[in-house]
């Protein structure tokens, strides 16, 4: 039996003049989020089919000058983001954050391109 984990925690989230969004979290790990990446990410019943799973909104369909408008704490476990497409249903999860980290020690290979 794997023992109970904590889910990650940031201890700073900053929406950046450049529309990126910056993570610092408690373990000291830092995660810059491109907008497109981020809003692509969105796992809300509007961008995935919740029956089969199949992603409706494709990061090459968006905005290429997307950026977040505002950022808001959803209790202690996520954040609501509103984008300038209008979009603001989605809610992520700090886990998810965390395991869509697009840093190089993350995601060595990068970020896939559209």
């Amino acid at each position: 039996m794997t023992p109970y984990q904590p889910p990650p925690q940031p201890v700073e989230i900053e929406k950046r003049q450049d529309g990126q969004v910056r993570i610092l979290w408690a373990d000291g790990h830092e995660g810059i989020y491109p907008p497109v990446y981020l809003r692509a990410k969105c796992h809300c019943a509007s961008c995935v089919e919740e029956w089969t799973g199949r992603r409706v909104v494709q990061e090459a369909h968006l905005p290429k000058d997307i950026r977040p408008l505002t950022i808001n704490a959803v209790g202690t476990y996520a954040i609501q983001i509103e984008w300038s497409d209008g979009h603001n249903t989605g809610i992520y999860a700090f886990d998810l954050l965390r395991e869509i980290c697009p840093c190089k020690r993350c995601l060595p290979e990068g970020i896939p391109q559209p």
